[in-house]
């Protein structure tokens, strides 16, 4: 019997390539798997839910949920994290020396609703005090792959977010002064070119800060989860366990050829003692997939999008996920 094929997108990580490349396998299916950078996947599951499994923005997800029917369901593998204190960069020229001083000034950003702005936004109430509505909001870049209109119509009563018009980029516009500070995900040219001294990280120490952060809160911020296609899981009820079990396999497999020390299977110096460093702060699963280890930071993210009025009405995460993957 010929097993049938799901059609799956995501980035070629460490912890996806066992599933392309066939080293894993799904039980009773065949993945069809295509290699998206994440926005590129974003935009053909959201705009028109193409792929039968897809990467996907967690805060754009919480969002679609909470605004009616979905075509997706989440299962608990989270393919991207990270805790965004790195993502903040600041003019030098400004008087910005921590982040209580972001308050009044004007800041730019790719997509209001990322999920990488939605963790620093959360970062900033919920560490220094800092309220989406003490900063003036510019959105937009040159690379626009979804309307950048607020995704409810309208932001929160007192939070200021303007559209930039399109033609030149987030970068340019903080060279030229337009901006105090930026939240990106990649560093800006004058500091990936050597450190002009107009532009400076918020955090000088971003890792020690995220390490911080973690030994305070216990919470490793999701950017990405997978979903099924809800009508799969419909046909298939154990279909999302299934694939939920060969993420993890293939995520240990990722893990296993960060431990070689014979040759390194990284291009990386000292790959096993980043690992080590990881594991006395993060435990000794760094990565951990599944409701039970991640209910904490899956509730926070939550309570961000909430607070960031990005939920049409507040959703539990019991409506995100596939019910046959909750005692994960």
């Amino acid at each position: 019997m010929t097993e049938p094929v799901l059609t799956a997108a995501f980035w070629d990580y460490d912890r996806t390539m066992p599933l392309a490349d066939g080293r894993v396998s799904v039980a009773g299916v065949r993945l069809d798997c295509r290699i998206l950078k994440p926005e590129a996947a974003f935009a053909r599951a959201f705009g028109g839910a193409e792929f039968d499994v897809s990467e996907l923005s967690f805060s754009n997800s919480v969002t679609a949920v909470s605004k009616g029917p979905f075509a997706y369901r989440l299962i608990p593998v989270f393919l991207s994290r990270a805790f965004r204190h790195a993502a903040v960069f600041v003019r030098t020229d400004r008087g910005i020396r921590t982040p209580e001083d972001l308050a009044g000034r004007t800041v730019g950003v790719q997509e209001y609703d990322m999920t990488a702005a939605v963790v620093v936004r959360g970062l900033l109430r919920d560490r220094y005090g800092v309220q989406a509505s003490a900063i003036r909001w510019k959105v937009g870049d040159l690379e626009r792959p979804k309307p950048l209109a607020f995704p409810l119509g309208r932001p929160p009563d007192g939070v200021d977010i303007e559209i930039l018009p399109p033609g030149r980029s987030l970068d340019d516009r903080f060279r030229a002064g337009e901006l105090d500070a930026i939240i990106t995900l990649r560093p800006p040219d004058g500091w990936r070119d050597g450190g002009e001294p107009w532009v400076a990280p918020l955090f000088a120490d971003s890792a020690a800060a995220e390490r911080n952060y973690y030994r305070d809160t216990g919470v490793f911020p999701i950017m990405h989860a997978v979903g099924v296609r809800a009508t799969r899981l419909d046909a298939q009820p154990d279909l999302g366990r299934r694939l939920f079990d060969a993420f993890t396999a293939a995520k240990r497999l990722a893990v296993a050829e960060l431990e070689v020390t014979q040759a390194s299977k990284v291009t990386l110096p000292w790959a096993a003692d980043a690992l080590r460093r990881a594991r006395a702060v993060l435990g000794d699963d760094i990565w951990p997939y599944g409701m039970a280890a991640n209910r904490h930071a899956l509730e926070t993210g939550l309570r961000w999008s909430r607070e960031d009025g990005l939920q049409a009405r507040a959703i539990a995460l019991e409506e995100l996920f596939d019910p046959r993957c909750l005692d994960t």
